[in-house]
């Protein structure tokens, strides 16, 4: 979700560039592979920040070097004002800072804003709001065939194919989200393609990873050859589209050797505290989406420089004890952190992927 060219100045905080906005609990969709936290036993879901209240935060992140803001949820279009919220941040100047030529070179403008829909709820209005404002409209299509197993009876994807379409002819920059399951791997060429060629821009592409709903359907995940499948099949769509896209979660180096992928990005760090971090419906911060640890309110948000957690992150003091002395260590976290976390109850704990001790496959 960051802007590759846009960095932060180090001197207006510690935090980082892009800020995801949960914007409420609440969708329209159920999806067995969905990871939101409040979906899990033992979640409280804290009272949830007002359209005033989300703009109070967006006025103060844009005062601390955040210049990159997705709005998501649950399903933010659901959220009551948020029409009202996005045209407030819209409106607010951050400041951008860019290499360029080997100078740092800065100017005041509003954040880049990024929209994470689901789409049942999509209309000409937030279309129209988009176009205005140049926001990046990411809509999920988690299958064709299985699309309604995999939302659990919502909308069937020819209508977000359609807002694909929609959204093409009136110029808004899309991505096409993919959770890649067990269950729809099998038929991943032909949602991607049709993704494409309905309009979507590129592809952000997610492994099913256990959490929220989730651990409900553990059956989801996907194995090291459905994870080459998955990884191999996207790169043949986007080179022959001519697109680009990226695997929005890390995986562990001994499982993919990235540099086999030319249009795919695929990484293998962890980017939470360091390159985003997330506001969750009631105002409280986490290091990404998928952790369930709030660590402190928004209008607290300074105790995140001592927060030990926080810091884990930011030092990377996570890695697995089980990679200690592997050869493919160097630009590696071990896979994803709170997914192991989630899994087995530790941060430096064996990705999902590994913890079932099956030998990774040999580098290429």
């Amino acid at each position: 979700m960051t802007d590759t060219g846009t960095t932060r100045r180090l001197a207006p905080s510690f935090l980082p560039a892009t800020a995801v906005l949960e914007m409420t609990y609440r969708c329209n969709h159920a999806c067995l592979f969905c990871s939101c936290p409040w979906y899990a036993d033992g979640f409280e879901r804290k009272p949830e920040l007002t359209a005033c209240e989300w703009k109070c935060v967006i006025r103060r992140l844009s005062t601390m070097g955040v210049c990159n803001i997705a709005f998501t949820g649950g399903e933010p279009l659901l959220k009551e004002g948020i029409e009202e919220i996005v045209s407030f941040a819209a409106n607010t100047a951050v400041e951008h800072v860019e290499t360029e030529d080997g100078e740092l070179k800065s100017w005041h403008a509003p954040p880049k804003l990024y929209l994470l829909s689901n789409g049942k709820a999509m209309n000409h209005r937030i279309l129209g709001l988009c176009e205005r404002y140049d926001i990046n409209l990411s809509m999920s299509l988690p299958g064709l065939t299985t699309f309604e197993e995999h939302t659990a009876g919502g909308t069937p994807a020819q209508h977000i194919l359609d807002w694909f379409s929609r959204a093409r002819d009136r110029g808004v920059p899309t991505t096409v989200g993919v959770t890649v399951t067990s269950r729809n791997v099998h038929e991943l060429y032909e949602t991607i393609s049709a993704a494409l060629l309905a309009g979507a821009d590129n592809l952000l592409m997610n492994r099913f990873l256990p959490g929220g709903r989730g651990l409900m359907h553990r059956g989801l995940a996907l194995s090291l050859e459905q994870i080459t499948e998955m990884l191999d099949t996207a790169e043949e769509v986007l080179r022959t589209a001519n697109r680009d896209g990226s695997v929005g979660t890390e995986l562990p180096r001994c499982v993919v050797d990235e540099s086999r992928y030319e249009r795919l990005k695929v990484g293998t760090r962890c980017s939470a505290a360091l390159d985003f971090f997330v506001i969750g419906p009631s105002g409280h911060v986490r290091v990404c989406n998928h952790s369930p640890v709030r660590l402190c309110h928004v209008d607290s948000v300074n105790a995140l420089k001592t927060h030990p957690y926080w810091k884990r992150f930011v030092m990377k003091d996570y890695l697995p004890r089980a990679c200690s002395g592997c050869p493919r260590m160097l630009g590696c976290d071990g896979g994803c952190r709170e997914a192991a976390h989630i899994a087995a109850g530790a941060v430096d704990a064996p990705d999902p992927l590994l913890a079932a001790g099956a030998p990774p496959p040999e580098p290429a």
